[in-house]
């Protein structure tokens, strides 16, 4: 059997174990930690060193205890099993490598699982500032911390128990030009929800104002900003204003939302799927992000799908 022999290079938008990946339609796939290249290992080394000092100034606690619960290496690309290991013990969460873009259901889906869709690509030297796609140093320094506590893994995975709800109402919709474009609603209204939280969210803590948004946690312009720009308004956490507003992927975030604690988080969480069987998220404002035809088809075929609802 013939083995394809790759070049070391595991950069954002150039791998070609990762196009070859994609070729294959393969999502799940293997962290072939042998490719990393020494430019990768100087990306992550370089990208890990300059936020660390952000980190102490502008993180939540809960943010820098999972960092020293995971024992994230400083020097060099970490190894997804090494961050299993320690995280399945505290959580039952994992890091399953992608290739990529994973469409909304199976997202959502892989969080109600414990699975953490984790990209192993990391972003080219020329570009450390800002990526466009998600990297390995966005997924694994910035949301994963955050995995290692159970309320807020309990968090991720309600947001998944909706995505199941909005499978199961929209599924059984008999027009399906109408299915399709209730599903796009409620899909844009989810992933605003988990924008403006999981991956914009800011909250209180006895030191003031904290980032927990992996968003902020992994952008070392991105983090100072939203906490100390006056640029920034900063609003008490409202459901139904983050709904209705555009996404901005384009530039530092202008207006970011504060939640008290995790409790609030769930209780919004629950708030949301509820208003989603209430039907208060079908007729969302437009604008960003835009959902295609193809991102809510797998929505209205997955009626048999089982989803499990307890956190």
């Amino acid at each position: 059997m013939n083995t394809v022999e790759f070049t070391p290079d595991l950069t954002t938008g150039t791998s070609e174990y990762v196009m070859s990946q994609r070729v294959l339609n393969s999502r799940s796939i293997r962290q072939p930690y042998e490719l990393y290249s020494a430019e990768n290992q100087e990306a992550w080394r370089k990208l890990y060193s300059r936020m660390e000092p952000q980190w102490e100034r502008f993180a939540t606690e809960v943010f820098m205890e999972g960092r020293h619960k995971l024992d994230l290496r400083t020097d060099a690309v970490p190894r997804l099993s090494d961050v299993n290991l320690r995280l399945a013990k505290l959580t039952g969460f994992r890091a399953e490598p992608v290739s990529g873009y994973i469409p909304a259901l199976n997202f959502f889906d892989a969080l109600s699982r414990r699975e953490f869709p984790t990209t192993i690509t990391v972003r080219p030297m020329s570009s450390l500032d800002y990526t466009s796609e998600p990297d390995i140093f966005h997924d694994v320094a910035g949301h994963v911390p955050m995995h290692t506590h159970p309320d807020f893994a309990t968090v991720l995975r309600r947001f998944g128990a909706c995505a199941h709800t909005a499978a199961e109402l929209c599924a059984g919709i008999p027009n399906h030009r109408e299915a399709t474009r209730r599903v796009k609603s409620i899909v844009r209204g989810l992933a605003r929800a988990f924008w403006f939280t999981v991956e914009f969210g800011l909250m209180k803590s006895h030191d003031g104002l904290r980032a927990y948004g992996s968003g902020l946690l992994s952008s070392y312009g991105e983090l100072q900003h939203a906490l100390a720009s006056p640029m920034v308004h900063r609003a008490p956490f409202q459901l139904e204003w983050a709904l209705h507003t555009h996404i901005d992927y384009d530039r530092f975030q202008c207006l970011l939302f504060v939640i008290d604690s995790f409790d609030q988080l769930f209780t919004e969480v629950e708030r949301l799927e509820r208003w989603m069987k209430e039907g208060r998220l079908d007729n969302l404002t437009g604008g960003e992000p835009q959902i295609s035809d193809m991102e809510a088809e797998p929505f209205l075929s997955a009626a048999d799908l089982v989803l499990p609802h307890s956190a």
